[in-house]
């Protein structure tokens, strides 16, 4: 009796093996749960960029000229912002370190153009903005970012030998020192005061001895203070910030005065949203670096409270990536963009309550400025893309068990 021959059944050894666990790997890793990092670090970022539109709105809505201009160009660079900072977010870390170098390169050049005749913009005596296509950029901006990843991405490189001092300096002061002089050559001393900090900050995270970050700190503080003191204007404004009775109020101290009257008239709970005097004419930067005093107007001291705790918070999520990663690329960079960002936002709040001199920072995710809040929003997605590679927390029985097997 003939047998009917029967295909083959198909083997489970035959599968590729492991392509189930791959899938189920990556699905876990497209609906992970995100780290708590991730979540302080965005969510204060969302928060301080819609409050941000709000208060520019508002300080705006005395402007007859456009009083809802600045907040729909505000607008429509958060909109553009906001998904940036979440595609950055994907971004794998290898990418990030080998844009170091072209991206300080391409931000440099870009700095550059505010010398191009025809396309640069100078205002209140900075030469710092290009007019490109109708928009006002502030290529200095983005030299912030690309600045910290480049010194990151340097100091990794040289791990091993940041005991030894011509391989911490090497190139990084030198070249550091080239990129915030395109700066200075602006005339900006503020965004200068912010890049310094970006470097010494990159170099305090990377561990390097104390008695090699000292040497860059003194002559961090000594630059600054050269730079301040050459200038006539700059000398008035330093002056008028530490002895306020003698100086001239119509010319170094009409805003800064006005600035601590509106938040002395603000209280604890504020006149109300968008019921300040002060954006009438009084306070002319009052959309801009003046935006925390329009809060403090409006919302009072609770307002400003909120704005601390929420930058507060920002800086939490960053320290704990700063302490918990292995990488020291990540670590450094963070280390970097978050004294950026938030030292930033304590010299902008100093300024107001006349503690600082008027040094023409921004508020970062608030004052109005397209280049400045998108800059910032690419700084957090960098910080993002951090969040993304830090090791899960164990659940607390597998903690456990392995803990039994190490006594065992």
């Amino acid at each position: 009796m003939t047998q009917t021959a029967h295909p083959p059944r198909a083997d489970r050894s035959s599968r590729p093996e492991g392509s189930g666990l791959a899938a189920r790997v990556s699905l876990g890793r497209l609906f992970a749960v995100p780290s708590t990092e991730f979540v302080l670090i965005a969510s204060t970022a969302v928060v301080l960029t819609l409050f941000g539109i709000v208060m520019v709105l508002s300080a705006t809505s005395a402007d007859p000229a456009g009083p809802f201009e600045g907040a729909l160009r505000q607008g429509m660079f958060a909109v553009i912002g906001i998904p940036m900072m979440l595609l950055m977010s994907r971004l794998p870390i290898r990418f990030l370190r080998r844009i170091a170098w072209p991206a300080l390169i391409l931000a440099v050049a870009f700095q550059l153009l505010v010398f191009v005749p025809g396309l640069g913009v100078s205002s209140y005596g900075n030469q710092n903005w290009v007019n490109i296509a109708g928009f006002q950029l502030q290529p200095s901006e983005f030299l912030k970012l690309a600045l910290a990843i480049w010194i990151a991405f340097v100091l990794m490189r040289k791990q091993t030998r940041l005991g030894i001092w011509h391989h911490v300096f090497i190139p990084i002061v030198p070249v550091a020192v080239l990129a915030i002089g395109t700066v200075i050559a602006g005339g900006d001393l503020g965004t200068a005061m912010v890049l310094v900090l970006v470097a010494l900050g990159c170099l305090f995270f990377s561990g390097v001895k104390l008695r090699l970050f000292i040497l860059p700190l003194i002559g961090g503080i000594a630059g600054v203070l050269a730079y301040a003191l050459s200038s006539e204007n700059r000398m008035r404004r330093i002056v008028a910030a530490f002895n306020p009775d003698d100086c001239d109020y119509y010319r170094e101290c009409f805003q800064s005065t006005h600035g601590i009257w509106g938040m002395a008239n603000g209280g604890i709970f504020g006149v109300g949203l968008g019921n300040s005097q002060e954006k009438y004419g009084w306070l002319p930067a009052a959309a801009n670096d003046y935006i925390f005093a329009i809060v403090g107007e409006e919302l009072g001291l609770i307002g400003c409270l909120l704005v601390l705790v929420l930058f507060g918070c920002f800086a939490v999520g960053a320290f704990h990536i700063i302490r918990k990663t292995d990488d020291p690329f990540v670590r450094v960079a963070t280390g970097g963009i978050t004294v950026w960002i938030v030292g930033q936002a304590l010299f902008n709040i100093g300024v107001v309550l006349r503690v600082f001199p008027v040094m023409g920072v921004p508020l970062p995710f608030m004052s109005q400025g397209g280049t400045a809040l998108l800059s910032v929003l690419l700084g957090c997605g960098v910080l993002l893309a951090f969040a993304r590679t830090l090791p899960a927390p164990q659940p607390k029985a597998v903690r456990t068990a392995s803990q039994g097997k190490v006594a065992g």
